[in-house]
């Protein structure tokens, strides 16, 4: 396992992708992209992600904008239920939580739109906290590397995902797995297929296996 470890990890040395949301530690700019991803590619969130983000720097800014700008700025990006779910998320945290993101998976969870695995993934890209997530994506390369069966249990995939994590290098070790699991381990180089495509968000492991 520290083989596997350290072979992904100088992969992301040379290989990893310079995407706008890993220049910053802002929790929310985070939560913006990690909706963003999900069931989005990649090339599609980039430029929808930096106008967001003009458009509303802080949450308070989205929070008074009126639900209409919203899905206005929304456009393009499909599925407008993400778009109004983060503007009514932005509104709870604004008048419930000062305006501060929670920083536990805990509370996250309790917001509009969050499951699992985005809320701990915000703590992880925005907080580099020693938390395990796991997605489509991980899932297939922790299979693959670690000769795992293909039926393995979400319980049993989560708890070996959190055994393996580098500690303080949380944030990187993530990125690390997204980019191998695009360029390298895909679905189709490795024949493993999402375990439950259609689950709902509220599960362990949500899919976003088209954002890589």
């Amino acid at each position: 396992m520290k083989a596997f470890v350290k072979r992904i990890l100088e992969f992301y040395k040379k290989e990893g992708r310079d995407l706008p949301w890993r220049h910053t530690t802002d929790r929310y700019h985070i939560l913006v992209s990690e909706i963003m991803l999900q069931q989005t590619q990649v090339t599609r969130v980039i430029e929808k992600y930096t106008e967001w983000i003009k458009a509303f720097p802080t949450i308070k800014d989205l929070a008074d904008a009126s639900l209409a700008e919203v899905l206005t700025r929304w456009s393009g990006l499909g599925y407008n239920s993400r778009g109004k779910r983060l503007w009514e998320l932005a509104q709870i945290v604004v008048e419930q939580y000062e305006g501060i993101i929670p920083d536990t998976a805990e509370e996250l969870i309790k917001l509009p739109g969050i499951g699992p695995y985005t809320a701990r993934s915000v703590l992880i890209f925005a907080d580099n906290q020693d938390l395990a997530t796991v997605d489509t994506n991980i899932r297939r390369i922790l299979i693959h590397e670690l000769n795992l069966k293909a039926d393995i249990s979400d319980k049993e995939l989560f708890e070996i995902a959190q055994d393996i994590l580098p500690k303080g290098q949380s944030r990187d070790w993530h990125n690390a797995l997204m980019d191998y699991g695009s360029h390298i381990l895909t679905s189709k180089a490795t024949g493993i297929k999402p375990n439950h495509p259609s689950r709902p968000q509220k599960d362990i492991i949500e899919d976003r296996s088209s954002s890589t």
